[in-house]
């Protein structure tokens, strides 16, 4: 089998007056590591206004008293058992694609096919367990705009008044839907995108390249979702 790597996966060396690029680094994955940078600010600013509202606000919903149930199963009394679940499951996910990474370093075409296909499917089960996690929530009575009755929220907390139980539980649920749905749209576009690089290594694209880089590419992505998820988790769930 041919080792030649093609143009496209080579080092760029041309932009440096140098003649070497200083970071030796192939051009698509130093591009991709800025757009992970540049997401990374977008995550980090959505979550320091969450902890900033959470720890300056007298009281906060409990993360053990609002997500208790495992959707279809039982509706209370599981503190965040489901949610453990989510975690593994993408977790898994991660590993499954560091697999697929080292079989395109030794040119193993089926090994990366077979699990990158774990990969997608482990990105799918995540999805189908956050829908159900926000169809479970909406039904108790949150959403953007709206949360539960006055008497519903007081199990939720321990002190403070109606008012302010209010308005933490409607910052909360805002703030709850609006990163863990950009994060999941993230999930979503890297199941996409690695769907079609499947389809790419079934085809032999990357082995008529030379180079499964572009499985390394897409890997660096996955991992920076699943990085990304232990925050929300620690945000949300555990603080």
């Amino acid at each position: 089998m041919s080792t030649t790597v093609s143009q496209i996966d080579e080092v760029k060396t041309s932009p440096w007056s140098g003649g070497r690029s200083p970071f030796n680094v192939e051009y698509g994955k130093i591009m991709m590591w800025f757009f992970l940078l540049s997401d990374a600010f977008t995550f980090s600013s959505l979550l320091i206004a969450y902890g900033s509202l959470r720890f300056s606000a007298s009281v906060w919903p409990g993360a053990d008293k609002v997500f208790q149930s495992v959707p279809g199963l039982v509706d209370h009394g599981y503190p965040l058992v489901f949610v453990g679940i989510m975690t593994f499951i993408l977790i898994a996910s991660s590993v499954t694609m560091v697999l697929a990474v080292e079989a395109g370093h030794r040119n193993a075409k089926r090994e990366v096919v077979t699990w990158m296909i774990w990969t997608v499917i482990g990105g799918f089960m995540f999805l189908g367990c956050q829908a159900l996690e926000w169809s479970h929530l909406h039904h108790e009575g949150f959403w953007w705009g709206s949360v539960p009755p006055a008497e519903e929220l007081r199990h939720l907390f321990t002190g403070g008044t109606e008012a302010v139980q209010h308005m933490t539980s409607q910052e909360f649920a805002n703030l709850f839907f609006t990163i863990t749905g950009f994060h999941g749209f993230h999930v979503f576009t890297g199941v996409i995108i690695n769907i079609i690089i499947t389809v790419n290594v079934l085809m032999g694209t990357y082995e008529k390249r030379g180079s499964y880089l572009m499985v390394e590419k897409v890997g660096l992505y996955w991992h920076f979702v699943d990085l990304v998820w232990v925050f929300v988790f620690t945000f949300f769930y555990l603080v």
